[in-house]
């Protein structure tokens, strides 16, 4: 068979300058010739820098152990310019680059204001003190004591960064328990900064230097964390009384600043003729599903899940569908609580208020939770001269 000719590599380039970072790495691989011009392209920076958001996911079929680092092992908390926030099997918290595998370890669990380490007759770490206070209430004298694996159950909600990690002087910012709190670390920080008293936070966005923190009851707070002092400023009061709805923030296009409110259906089966009692009874079992029901904003492209939320223009974005949500599945205690249940991912129509599933058959692990992510371009460039 004759020898098909090489593509040249100015041809390549160009070709290359206009993928997802996805196909990118992926054509990298065909050949030495591809890999040639990958390498190029990702040296000089002329990657498509306006990247389409992707699922981030495992797959059953996959042996954890190829991960690296081990993903399928970690919790997933956040999702930032390209880098996820995950939990290791000691509840440690660690920012990675899922396209370059590269690591940043966050402050020690052990110096978020409710958590204590118990040490054992070696001075090593062996479990967690969970003490239950919040900056206005104690809710309970005595301490919970978990294992190192399992303290990530039930103290970690959401995490957010302020900028790209690989530019330096970026924020990190975490949603934890007891009743969704806020803490804070700046880059290089040795431990975390508590910001009592408030809590029931439930989504952050960074904009023009500030902290925008949405509660559980529609209020938004602002924080200056680059301040000596930390304080709390209230720019948006409370706009409901009930906490049957989840509440995100998103910059809209014109620069806005939106809230938006996802509603669930009741808990049920899988199988639609289930009775109430069977639901009850059934409460435990894998079949146990989330299903949104309602988001109330009308938008471009909303992306919302275990990520920064994000919201993009249509037009500049030709492989989404106008008008419509991208959601992966973020609620606490349903991701936490039953980790081997189908998750609620799909599209939300704006227009008819309807949902639909992504693919089917679901082709990823129902744990860690599948998380949006914008993969970056210049984490790529950055890898190939190191």
């Amino acid at each position: 068979m004759d020898k098909s000719p090489e593509v040249p590599q100015d041809i390549l380039w160009r070709i290359f300058s206009i993928l997802e970072i996805p196909d990118l790495v992926r054509a990298g691989s065909v050949c030495s010739s591809w890999r040639a011009a990958y390498t190029r392209l990702c040296s000089t920076g002329n990657c498509k820098l306006q990247q389409t958001p992707c699922l981030l996911y495992t797959s059953e079929s996959t042996d954890a152990r190829e991960a690296d680092p081990p993903i399928r092992s970690r919790y997933i908390i956040g999702s930032s310019y390209g880098w996820i926030i995950t939990a290791d099997e000691r509840s440690e918290l660690h920012l990675v680059n899922p396209i370059t595998s590269e690591q940043i370890a966050l402050p020690s669990v052990t110096t978020i204001e409710q958590v204590k380490p118990v040490f054992d007759v070696k001075g090593a770490v062996w479990c967690y003190e969970y003490w239950w206070y919040t900056g206005k209430h104690v809710i309970s004298n005595t301490p919970s004591v978990f294992p190192l694996s399992e303290l990530r159950d039930f103290l970690f909600y959401k995490a957010f960064l302020s900028s790209d990690p690989s530019m330096g002087g970026y924020f990190v910012v975490l949603i934890h328990n007891p009743h969704s709190q806020l803490s804070f670390a700046r880059a290089g920080d040795d431990k975390w900064t508590w910001l009592p008293p408030r809590s029931y936070y439930e989504d952050c966005l960074f904009k023009e230097g500030l902290l925008y923190a949405s509660t559980t009851i529609g209020e938004i707070h602002t924080f200056n964390l680059g301040a000596p002092a930390v304080t709390r400023k209230v720019v948006l009061n409370k706009t409901k009384d009930i906490y049957c709805e989840r509440i995100y923030i998103v910059q809209g296009s014109g620069g806005e600043i939106l809230q938006i409110w996802r509603s669930d259906a009741e808990p049920r089966g899988e199988d639609e003729d289930e009775t109430d009692s069977d639901i009850e009874l059934e409460l435990d079992d894998d079949k146990f599903v989330n299903k949104t029901t309602a988001i109330t904003v009308y938008e471009n492209v909303l992306f919302l899940g275990h990520n920064q939320s994000l919201c993009l223009h249509a037009e500049e974005y030709p492989q989404q569908k106008g008008n419509h949500v991208y959601f992966t599945d973020d609620d606490f205690l349903y991701a936490a609580g039953f980790k081997n249940n189908r998750r609620d991912i799909g599209v939300f129509d704006l227009e008819n208020n309807s949902s639909e599933e992504i693919t089917t058959p679901q082709i990823w692990s129902n744990w860690p939770t599948p998380v949006w992510l914008i993969l970056n371009p210049r984490r790529m460039s950055l890898a190939t001269h190191s």
